[in-house]
């Protein structure tokens, strides 16, 4: 059978509340009658001290007065054989004595003693204890009444079973306290529970990290970084799948448009060669548009394949000038102002010098792209902590936010004219390094950072 784990926490608590009830109370029973037993105890002892031969004061009212004075109890002594007017009590005013008590018997209240049946004398409840002393001796020879008063044996029994009272409150307190404490952590374990259940359906939402700082909260923080990872893996793995689709797919189809677009190309070219007399400028166009079409097929071609084993020692501050020096030219023709700010000392990494070229030739393009006629492009290389960081800012509007987030996947670009393939082929390359690609917006500038470990 399955127990909750509610069940399981909350049951021992439960069980402990009730026996620590039931002890108190049988521990408060036992004190209550250990308490009395010691006050008729005393009573008991005055009697005895009375009933020895040797005793041979009278018990005259400042005799019975003094042994009020100690233990607490009112004296009545009625002689033997005598009117009522001889009877000798502590009383203020003369009380005739209860003759409805019965007289205990000195052997059996002995083993066991008591303190005799409840009566009321003045409007005040006492305790009544009649025993028959057995002096002989005519002064001594009667009955002595012990009234021991309620509210004193009431607060002796109180202050006897106080203590065990307040011990067992106490541990009712711990244990109702254990017992919501145990209410509460079940609740927050379900809720976690709860939340961690949506997890497998794909949703990598953070749990809302509520409660104290202890362990269920480690484990709340440890599962939103599981679903962190679990996000990025997926992305990582979607990523990777279409990538391979886009490498089966351009296998065929791409092969064939760029040997299209290189039959063209060669056709113009070679027109332009037997037709020195005609106008060059709209063949010129199109040259350009087929060179264009052709880097697209290519970077089309090497989406999605894993990249080449060689690796050797690149200068990248010699990689980013020749992708500045490229463009240079397009950016005079555009307007667009373009600035290389190179590291103090050469950076070296190890990787693939063409893949790396086209990874900085893509940024820096669509850098120079962004920011248009007018605009400004920045290009920054440094070094930090065993790393090399190239930044690239432009002053263009930056990614439409429709397209923010996915930047970096394939075919999504914001540009008329645009495939969506060079912020990919790029990603593809800086991951193939070991390093990492990525963008923000900074002010009115547009920044992308590559960062590559050397």
């Amino acid at each position: 059978m399955r127990l909750s784990l509610r069940y399981r926490l909350l049951l021992p608590l439960a069980l402990l509340l009730v026996g620590d009830a039931a002890a108190t109370a049988w521990a408060a029973a036992h004190a209550a009658r250990h308490a009395e037993r010691q006050l008729a105890q005393q009573q008991w002892a005055i009697v005895r001290t009375l009933d020895e031969p040797r005793s041979t004061f009278p018990l005259t009212r400042p005799v019975l007065e003094q042994m009020r004075g100690f233990s607490g109890a009112h004296f009545t002594f009625v002689p033997a054989g005598e009117l009522p007017r001889e009877t000798v009590s502590t009383f203020g005013e003369p009380h005739p004595p209860p003759t409805s008590v019965p007289r205990a018997a000195h052997t059996a209240d002995a083993a066991d003693p008591r303190l005799g049946p409840s009566v009321v004398v003045a409007g005040e409840e006492y305790r009544c204890l009649r025993v028959a002393l057995r002096e002989q001796t005519p002064p001594r020879r009667g009955d002595l009444y012990i009234f021991y008063p309620e509210s004193l044996r009431r607060s002796a029994v109180a202050d006897a079973v106080r203590p065990l009272v307040f011990l067992g409150g106490a541990g009712v307190v711990a244990v109702v306290l254990a017992f919501a404490f145990g209410s509460r952590l079940v609740r927050r374990v379900r809720a976690l529970g709860a939340r961690t259940r949506p997890i497998a359906s794909g949703d990598f939402r953070p749990v809302p990290l509520t409660g104290p700082d202890d362990e269920l909260r480690d484990l709340g923080a440890a599962v939103n970084e599981m679903a962190r990872r679990l996000a990025a893996f997926q992305e990582e793995l979607q990523r990777t799948e279409r990538l391979q689709v886009l490498g089966q797919f351009s296998g065929g189809l791409a092969h064939q448009l760029r040997n299209a677009a290189a039959g063209a190309k060669l056709a113009v070219e070679l027109f332009l060669a037997e037709n020195p007399g005609a106008d060059p400028e709209p063949l010129r166009v199109a040259l350009r548009q087929l060179a264009r079409i052709e880097s697209n097929l290519r970077q089309f071609l090497a989406l999605g394949k894993p990249p080449p084993a060689e690796r050797k020692a690149c200068d990248l501050g010699e990689l980013i000038g020749q992708a500045v020096s490229l463009l240079k030219p397009q950016c005079q023709h555009a307007g667009t102002t373009i600035g290389w700010e190179p590291a103090a000392e050469p950076v070296i990494v190890t990787g693939d010098p063409t893949q790396l070229a086209h990874l900085f030739g893509n940024i820096i393009g669509n850098a120079v792209e962004a920011a248009g006629p007018g605009g400004e492009v920045r290009v920054r290389l440094t070094r930090t902590r065993g790393a090399a960081h190239v930044e690239v800012s432009d002053t263009g509007p930056g990614p439409p936010a429709a397209i923010a987030e996915k930047l970096f996947d394939p075919f999504v670009t914001g540009k008329e004219q645009g495939i969506g393939l060079g912020l990919a082929v790029a990603r593809q390359s800086a991951d193939a390094h070991g390093g990492r690609i990525a963008w923000t917006r900074a002010g009115d500038r547009t920044v992308f950072t590559i960062e590559l470990p050397e």
